[in-house]
């Protein structure tokens, strides 16, 4: 993957073109509609690829915006994860939603099953800013 990325790529999809591809390999070319009535396109074809995302975090990067860049690599890492698994993700992380040992454990699933360490390194900064803060789950909460 490039690294030689700058403003001038910006938009990908127009620019550079011969850098993306679908999940499943298929260059961004390939989706079409003749394609998909012909049922060459699947679900999975319409989905953005981790690649892509840590493109556009490449991008963002190169404009210095730094935050954007980083919610792009982690949303690279939770294309790995099922979307149950981020949305049962997404329920603890809410305020007293969880045990400091719960969001730990969320982090270390994230690190080992998926490797997604910028995400559990997010979920490890949450469970230290809400055990300072007080938000983490009480016993009455649960």
């Amino acid at each position: 993957m490039t690294t030689d990325l700058g403003p001038g790529d910006y938009p990908l999809s127009v620019n550079r073109q011969d850098l993306l591809r679908t999940p499943t390999g298929k260059p961004l070319s390939a989706l079409t509609m003749d394609a998909v009535v012909a049922g060459e396109i699947t679900a999975e074809d319409l989905r953005i690829a981790p690649e892509t995302l840590q493109l556009q975090a490449t991008l963002a990067e190169s404009v210095h915006r730094r935050q954007l860049a980083q919610n792009l690599r982690r949303a690279a890492e939770l294309t790995a994860v099922p979307d149950a698994e981020v949305l049962a993700m997404y329920n603890a992380l809410r305020p007293r939603a969880s045990s400091r040992d719960q969001l730990i454990t969320i982090a270390e699933n994230l690190e080992s099953k998926y490797h997604a360490p910028v995400c559990g390194a997010l979920v490890r900064e949450a469970a230290e800013v809400y055990e300072r803060r007080d938000l983490l789950a009480r016993e009455e909460d649960r």
